[in-house]
């Protein structure tokens, strides 16, 4: 089934829509002419996608905080949705460190406070969590790891991320019972992904186009750090199809499932620095891994991605390059004309989609 016939005119409810990848879903499912329901905080950085691309126009956008359990029941129950994306969250591993506490009680508590809401729907629903690819309990070796790999991690946000697995399996099996629950869920991970409209702090690239903006040298702390990066649209497809399918086949019914590039796509910050150098002006950088120490963060982290490939006939479309050269595209158009940022946005989900269609995924024909 397509994705605009799966989700013409259904109710769809996102948590963190006013961020980087709940932005983009939003978009997304817009032109898909769903009706949206957002449930989320004010946008965390100025400027911001969400405001820029105006995505609050024809959505039912609500300001609600997923640590404030009866607001978000509430709000869930009234919505009635058909599908729920949950992407509300702490997401910055550096953050982490400096507030543990609001990285747990957002990702973990956060997290069942959603769960706990969902048990309140007598109708059916198909509810795809996103977690992250840093719950697993990352020991560096070169192979990516599997859905039924160990879970944990060393840093606040990653081990916040595993909990929340553990969160969700333990509800699946208490309260959500494969043979009789409407509501259906499944987890998804993703991790390392880049694109247009990602203007927090301590990301890679944002960071770079912010100072190559304003004629800055970048400083890069761990420029020999290898990750499968990809497109925020690739994982986006993924939820959506993982979406349509659990609506339609309850043995996908408490799975989860990773979404991420070919493994063959594992390139360092550096690399990801010199490909971003080839789209923009004014680009200088400097290795500082050695002058000042900070937090632990990985220098190796893949994903296998060969359960989504088999059971939804998902895998990603785009190459290291394309990208890269997709991502700067957008910060160009951006910086030249920020009024019209909404048009980039709709044109390159439509130029992903030809993409797709392109290689054959069965979402996109």
């Amino acid at each position: 089934m397509t994705l605009q016939k799966a989700f013409t005119e259904k109710t769809v409810l996102i948590t963190g829509h006013t961020g980087f990848k709940g932005a983009w879903l939003t978009a997304w499912l817009k032109q898909l002419d769903a009706k949206v329901v957002g449930i989320a905080l004010d946008p965390q950085t100025e400027p911001s996608h969400f405001a820029a691309a105006y995505m609050a126009d024809g959505i039912s956008d609500l300001r609600i905080d997923i640590r404030h359990q009866e607001a978000l029941e509430a709000a869930i129950v009234s919505a009635q949705p058909d599908f729920v994306f949950h992407l509300a969250a702490q997401a910055l591993v550096r953050r982490s460190y400096d507030d543990p506490l609001l990285t747990w009680q957002t990702n973990v508590q956060g997290t069942l406070h959603l769960l706990e809401a969902l048990r309140k729907l007598d109708k059916p629903c198909a509810a795809v969590i996103i977690t992250s690819d840093k719950c697993y309990d990352n020991v560096e070796w070169v192979w990516g790891y599997r859905e039924t790999d160990a879970l944990g991690g060393p840093d606040p946000y990653s081990a916040s991320k595993g909990a929340a697995e553990l969160a969700i399996r333990s509800h699946i099996k208490s309260y959500f019972p494969k043979a009789t629950s409407k509501v259906r869920i499944a987890a998804a991970r993703a991790g390392n992904v880049i694109g247009g409209g990602d203007l927090s702090a301590d990301r890679i690239v944002p960071d770079c186009i912010k100072a190559w903006s304003e004629n800055k040298l970048v400083e890069l702390r761990n420029p020999h750090s290898t990750r499968p990066w990809q497109h925020v649209l690739e994982p986006l497809s993924g939820y959506l199809c993982l979406a349509v399918a659990l609506s339609q086949r309850p043995e996908l019914h408490g799975e989860p499932f990773n979404f991420g590039p070919q493994a063959k796509q594992n390139h360092s910050v550096l690399e990801l620095v010199q490909e971003m150098a080839l789209h923009w002006d004014q680009v200088r950088w400097q290795d500082v891994s050695g002058m000042a120490a900070g937090p632990y963060e990985s220098g190796l982290l893949k994903l296998n991605c060969d359960k989504a490939l088999h059971y939804l006939r998902w895998h990603a479309v785009m190459g290291f390059e394309e990208t890269v050269r997709m991502t700067a595209e957008w910060y160009r158009s951006y910086y030249q004309l920020p009024k019209g940022i909404s048009f980039t946005t709709n044109a390159q989900i439509a130029a992903y989609t030809t993409i797709a269609k392109q290689n054959g995924l069965d979402w996109a024909q």
